[in-house]
């Protein structure tokens, strides 16, 4: 489904990412994990134009995508959850979860996936008509990730969903992922919280100052001692 050559992304004179290539299939639940500032949203951001690469290719379905800007990248069904979510504080649930929706123009195609989401997060139904700004953060990730949901996107990005959740709702935002994985929802998955990513994965790479270091099924890179003693606090 997605296939990035040899990528290269820099801000200004700093290379941010350094030639990285890699796949996900149809269907794939692939995470890439690796330190802050490690280059993962930057991986995410040119996938979805919202930074260009300097050089290398990315590949959708084999359709070069380095001239197509990002609205259509989203028409060709790709979508971001953001990281630090990135919601719309002063509209409701339901208003948020309609710009989700701003590429569809049938009402009962909207109505129906506006039903999905309510069953994934049913939290949200109960929320719908309360300002985004007045949710929890747990409660705000869960809006991000049905807004990303509302188009019925081929593919979904996921940038740091974790990030600055308490416990209960890290939990529950993974639980979302895997049930989403289940329903054969393919996801690209950057994640500082690398034991929950690679517990929810089929593949892993990892990233580290801007070059990917290793690849493997989740689960491997979970028993790697370097891995375990880098990321998982073992050794």
């Amino acid at each position: 489904m997605l296939e990035v050559k040899e990528m290269e992304v820099s801000y200004g004179e700093f290379l941010a990412l350094k030639g990285i290539s890699f796949t996900v299939k149809e269907g794939e639940l692939v995470t890439i994990i690796g330190a802050n500032g490690a280059g993962k949203s930057t991986i995410l951001r040119a996938i979805m134009g919202l930074v260009k690469s300097r050089k290398g290719e990315i590949l959708f379905y084999g359709k070069p995508l380095t001239e197509v800007p990002s609205h259509e990248r989203a028409r060709l069904g790709i979508s971001l959850v953001p990281e630090g979510r990135r919601i719309f504080p002063d509209l409701t649930v339901s208003e948020n979860l309609f710009m989700g929706a701003y590429l569809l123009s049938d009402r009962k195609e909207i109505q129906e996936n506006l039903e999905r989401v309510f069953g994934i997060f049913p939290i949200l139904r109960e929320r719908r008509n309360q300002m985004g700004k007045t949710l929890s953060g747990g409660e705000q990730q869960m809006l991000a990730i049905a807004r990303a949901l509302m188009p019925r996107p081929r593919m979904i990005l996921m940038d740091e969903v974790s990030l600055g959740l308490m416990p209960i709702y890290v939990e529950e935002t993974f639980k979302v992922i895997d049930q989403l994985h289940r329903e054969g929802v393919t996801i690209l998955l950057v994640e500082q919280n690398a034991r929950k990513a690679l517990s929810t994965a089929d593949r892993g790479y990892v990233l580290e100052t801007g070059e990917i270091i290793l690849s493997d099924k989740a689960e491997k890179l979970a028993q790697n001692p370097m891995v375990k003693k880098a990321y998982l606090g073992g050794s």
